[in-house]
């Protein structure tokens, strides 16, 4: 697979969500930073370090394929020369279900030889929404699944 380059921490924010509706793997660890420190928290979910952990979760949650729309909005950016971290409000549509679901995210970006990448990705069910709000359901509506 060829290495995206990101300009810009926002050009790798844009990759990392489309990756994250289209459920592919390989464009979603593109985002990631090549490093073993890096972090990941799904909504409800536990701390995950490193590219062997950050891997695996994202194949299951993408093995149900694609699915989920994504806004992001509410973007607050801090940035400097080397980093930039986004806090995001994240709000899924899922197809079939009659409700959305929303999380709170934080996304921290660093600047390498190989363009803007991927941090840490830590987010939270939204302010309001119980752990079961913040994950779809499956579409015979029994397992949650988690969104991200």
């Amino acid at each position: 697979m060829t290495t995206r380059i990101f300009p810009t921490a926002q050009d790798a924010e844009n990759a990392f969500y489309e990756a994250l509706e289209r459920a592919e793997l390989e464009a979603m660890m593109n985002v990631w930073a090549e490093d073993e420190e890096i972090v990941c928290v799904h909504p409800t979910g536990p701390h995950l370090v490193g590219q062997d952990q950050v891997r695996e979760s994202w194949r299951r949650i993408f093995a149900g394929g694609a699915g989920a729309r994504v806004q992001v909005s509410l973007q607050a950016v801090t940035s400097g020369v080397m980093f930039a971290v986004h806090c995001v409000l994240e709000s899924f549509a899922v197809e079939g279900e009659p409700r959305s679901a929303s999380a709170v995210a934080t996304n921290v970006y660093l600047r390498t030889p190989a363009g803007w990448r991927m941090l840490a990705h830590h987010a939270s069910p939204a302010p309001g929404q119980s752990p079961v709000q913040g994950q779809a359901r499956t579409a015979a509506g029994e397992t949650p699944k988690t969104l991200h």
